[in-house]
This record gives structure tokens, C-alpha cells and sequence, in this order.
């Protein structure tokens, strides 16, 4: 089991997304989250109450067995599209984690005319699940108050920025649902409901914005005879194009917040480019050598998706970023077909919108063909980023390419400044293998690879000049996890593709960071020792 450790949100996220489940499947109402005063969060819903009675198997009450088990939660009505087919909280980590991880956890459950209580200390149980009253048969739902173990957590303080903002996003997409939030020290309350939902919250943001065509909206499912997808699959999207505003982007997979993005916003941005594209060509709206991409159509685009999934793959197990090939199908699909409609029965629009996309579509082939020009012509400008060495000696000198600034900033701290220069590049470098070779060069991360090695991108069955060659050794330098070995990938890939007589000159190296630090203790006249291994195995 994996969860954040910096602050404890994550571990609150789990509690809140199994009430914002409730009001999913329509049993609860109302959602409220409260900050105590003695650093505790309770989270409280109106929903059915978690089962109290005994599990069949198990022989223990089955609010019990949610917060002392992994993945046993009772959500698991999944055929046609049952109330929890797109549970929020069955993915991921789960309650039993928040429990695991904090000292004290009290659970109130109001059901069937009672109230009763479970309390959990340092992921045990402490009073066994016990009646503590009587309550009108109406009165029904959850209470969960949590103080999390500051010993697990870098930050034992709530990032409340970020709590607001979870809390915003569950009330925007459980509409007519009132979500609260309550600082117990202070008093100050905060209370969301929308009743117009996304529409609602794009326009709140947008407030002010001067919008190129009017919010686009739509929203489709499939049903339970469809032959591609399973039964209340689909998604609901909200997208906004303007020519000078910030973007605002956000998107959620069963009322999970995908920061990351993920394969269901690659949907989105593929259905409306298919849509406008579409929609150009059938009025011959696209010059003549100009080539429409995605990017055109999305690069002014702001947009809330929310998408539900039947069993989504995301990545890692805090969720987010979704991973499931078929949201991509799904979500394209439903879009482009509702787009393309509204584009016919609103021309107008539709001129706009391909107008815009020409236009940016003809400024990205300027700047291409500039960075080549700038080329061609021998002058080399050489990337700001780059700190370069003093050698100039094939033999000896070396260019390190690394991940991001931090990083660039500690190898620089490390580097022997006589013959190793250090290029830090930002993100993960784009997937060259399927790039023509005229249009690599619109990519940054690879125009100052580029130009910082002195050699021209080639195919292996040519004779490319190697004598503007600058550094002997090219070495990758990414960290030792798995996005470190993407990177390293991304650019082998690149070199192989777009640079092979490089490797086959021997000029390409991959460096072997280790994983692992051993801080060995001193012992007797032997003085403290760090050892650094490169796998777990090491």
C-alpha cells in the first residue's frame, strides 16, 4: 500500500470520497468536513450509515472489517450500472489506510433507529463497535473524525488551500449536493452547492472572460445495450475557448481529481480536434499546406471533465493520473459526435473555432521552420540552460543530460567544471520516435540537445558531419525510480532514432545513479560510512 507523506490530506481524501459516494449513488445530501481544534478532521455525511451487522465470513461487524482491511469495502454493486459501479472510493488505498496511519480514529454510524460507535488507536481496535443510543429512523448516515500519527507525515498540518479546493470540486460535481467546510477554531464556514453543476463552475472561473463561441456542454453515457462499453459509462464536459485568459483545466474520473490528467482528457482533446477538423474541411476552411493538429484546436481550450469509468487503471495508487486505454475511445467518441453536431446546427461557431485553429496551426510551422532556418544557417546559439565546461578536448569532455533544474543544480555542485557540462531538461523529453525529423526541432528540450552536442539530427543511412561535435561523452543522468528509467528510455529513444551514428561512434552513455544510501554507524577506530547501493538487491 502506497500513500502521500508529506501532509495527511491524502489519508482525509480516502473518508471524504466514501461520503461524496453516497451522494453519488443519491443517498446523501449533505457533505461536511470539519477542522476540530485539537488537530482532528471529521467528515460527516448523510448518507445510508456503514453496515454495522456482522459480515457472513467473517464474524466481525462490518464497519469493522472496512477500516481494518484492505479493499473491504461493501461497494460492490457493478453490474449495470449499480449505485457504486463508479465509486470514488474503491480505488486507491482506502480507509483502512487512514486508519493505519493514525493514532486515534472514531466512527459513528447512524442506522436502522441506532447509534453506534467503533473508536480505533494506532490502526487497532480500542472499544469494540457498541450502541451508544437511539435516533429517529430518518436520522441516518456517517461520522468519521480522524486525528492522523504526525510521526508518518513530513507535515502534520492540513494544507487547507488544497482541502478548500477538493471540497469546491466535490460540490461542482455532485450537483445539488451542499458540501461544507467548517473551521472549528475560527468559526468560519464555507459552503458550496451547484446546482448547474460544471456549467457553473467554468463560468464562475471564466467570470469576466470574453469567450471566442459559447460554453460548449454535453454529456452521454452509454447504455445498458451498447456493445463497446458496460452500462453508465461515459462523461460529462464542459469546454471554454478564449483567446486571452489563463487555462483553466480540470478533470475527475468517478469524483477523483486527476491532476495529472490522464487517458480520459487525451479523449477530450482528441474528440474536439476530430470534431473541428472535421467540420474545416467539409467548408474548406483549411489552406492549402497547412496540417491541423490537436494542439491547435486545445491550445486555447479550458475545460472540466468528469468522466466514469467502470474498474479505471490509474497510476500509482494515489490516483492521479488515469491509465485505462479504452477512456481515450470512450470519451473521444462521445465528444466528437456531440461536437460535430453542434458545429453544423451553429456555422458561425464553427468558423470561429477553425479560424483560430489555422491561425495557430500556421504560427507553430513559422516557429518550426525558424528553429531550422536559425539552424541551417550554422548559427548555433547555444541554450541558456546549458553550463558548459572549459575543455574542449573530445577525449576528455562530457555533457551530462539531467531531469529538471533541481536536479541540474546539485550535479552542478558536483561537476568537475574542467571537463563535465550539465544541461537540465524540463519534464519528460517528448516521444521522438514517431517525429519526422524537419519538425523536431518545434520540440525546446530537443532543439538545445541539439545544438548544446554541435550535430544535426539524421536517419542511420546517412553521413551526417560529425566534426561540430562538441562533447565526447553524452551521458544520461535520470533519477534511479521508475520515471527516471522513462526518461532515460525517452531519450535513448531519441538518440537512436534521430542521432544513431552517435551510438554507434560510442559517443552515448547512460549513467547508473544509485537507489539506495547505507549511513553505516561508526564502529570501534572504524569512522561513520555511507554506501551507496544501486538496487534493492545490492
Amino acid at each position: 500500500m502506497y500513500t502521500r507523506t508529506d501532509n495527511p490530506l491524502h489519508i482525509v481524501q480516502e473518508v471524504i470520497d466514501n461520503a461524496a459516494d453516497e451522494a453519488l449513488a443519491g443517498f446523501a445530501r449533505t457533505l461536511t468536513v470539519t477542522l476540530l481544534e485539537d488537530g482532528g478532521i471529521q467528515v460527516e455525511d448523510d448518507g445510508r450509515g456503514i453496515p454495522v451487522g456482522l459480515h457472513p465470513e467473517e464474524n466481525a461487524p462490518v464497519v469493522e472489517l472496512v477500516f481494518t482491511r484492505l479493499h473491504a469495502g461493501g461497494k460492490f454493486d457493478k453490474l449495470n450500472g449499480g449505485a457504486y459501479a463508479f465509486s470514488g472510493g474503491l480505488h486507491g488505498v482506502g480507509v483502512s489506510v487512514t486508519n493505519a496511519l493514525s493514532r486515534r480514529l472514531e466512527v459513528l454510524v447512524w442506522r436502522d433507529g441506532q447509534a453506534n460507535e467503533i473508536v480505533f488507536a494506532d490502526g487497532e481496535l480500542e472499544q469494540p463497535l457498541t450502541q451508544t443510543g437511539t435516533v429517529g429512523k430518518r436520522k441516518t448516515g456517517t461520522r468519521v473524525r480522524v486525528w492522523p500519527d504526525p510521526k508518518y507525515f513530513d507535515s502534520a498540518q492540513i494544507p487547507l488551500a488544497q482541502l478548500t479546493h477538493i471540497l469546491h470540486s466535490k460540490a461542482v460535481l455532485l450537483e445539488g449536493v451542499t458540501v461544507e467546510l467548517v473551521q472549528q477554531k475560527t468559526g468560519q464556514r464555507q459552503q458550496w452547492c451547484y446546482e448547474d453543476g460544471l456549467r457553473g463552475y467554468l463560468q464562475e472561473e471564466m467570470d469576466g472572460v470574453e469567450l471566442l463561441v459559447p460554453l460548449f456542454e454535453g454529456r452521454q453515457y452509454a447504455p445498458q445495450d451498447d456493445d463497446n462499453f458496460s452500462a453508465g459509462e461515459g462523461a460529462h464536459w464542459v469546454v471554454a475557448w478564449a483567446l486571452d485568459s489563463n487555462i483553466v483545466r480540470e478533470s475527475y474520473v468517478n469524483l477523483i481529481p486527476t491532476p495529472a490528467g490522464g487517458t480520459h482528457e487525451s479523449g477530450l482533446r482528441d474528440g474536439l480536434y476530430q470534431a473541428v477538423r472535421s467540420f474545416a474541411e467539409l467548408h474548406s476552411l483549411i489552406p492549402k499546406g497547412v496540417k491541423l493538429q490537436a494542439e491547435d484546436v486545445f491550445a486555447r481550450a479550458s475545460f472540466v471533465l468528469s468522466a466514469k469509468v467502470l474498474d479505471p487503471q490509474f497510476q500509482g495508487q494515489i490516483k492521479e493520473k488515469l491509465n485505462s486505454r479504452d477512456a481515450v475511445r470512450l470519451v473521444s467518441g462521445y465528444v466528437r459526435n456531440a461536437l460535430e453536431l453542434h458545429l453544423h446546427a451553429n456555422v458561425d461557431q464553427g468558423r470561429k473555432l477553425a479560424e483560430v485553429a489555422v491561425r495557430q496551426a500556421q504560427a507553430r510551422t513559422r516557429s518550426a521552420q525558424k528553429v531550422e532556418k536559425r539552424k541551417s544557417s550554422g548559427v548555433a546559439v547555444l541554450p541558456g540552460k546549458l553550463t558548459d565546461c572549459e575543455s574542449h578536448d573530445l577525449e576528455s569532455s562530457e555533457l551530462f543530460l539531467v531531469e529538471g533544474d533541481s536536479a541540474g543544480g546539485s550535479a552542478k555542485m558536483g561537476r568537475d567544471k574542467e571537463f563535465q557540462a550539465i544541461l537540465p531538461l524540463r519534464g519528460k523529453v517528448l516521444n521522438a520516435w514517431e517525429v519526422d525529423k524537419d519538425r523536431l526541432f518545434a520540440n525546446q528540450e530537443i532543439h538545445d540537445i541539439s545544438v548544446a552536442i554541435g550535430v544535426d539530427p539524421h536517419d542511420a543511412q546517412s553521413e551526417p558531419d560529425l566534426s561540430g561535435l562538441r562533447y565526447g561523452r553524452i551521458c544520461i543522468l535520470s533519477d534511479a525510480d521508475v520515471d527516471g528509467s522513462h526518461i532515460q528510455v525517452l531519450l535513448l529513444t531519441l538518440f537512436f532514432r534521430h542521432f544513431p551514428k552517435l551510438i554507434e561512434a560510442g559517443h552515448v552513455y547512460v549513467a547508473r545513479p544509485p537507489l539506495f544510501r547505507v549511513d553505516v554507524p561508526a564502529a570501534g577506530k572504524r569512522p561513520a560510512r555511507k554506501i551507496y547501493c544501486l538496487d534493492q538487491g545490492e
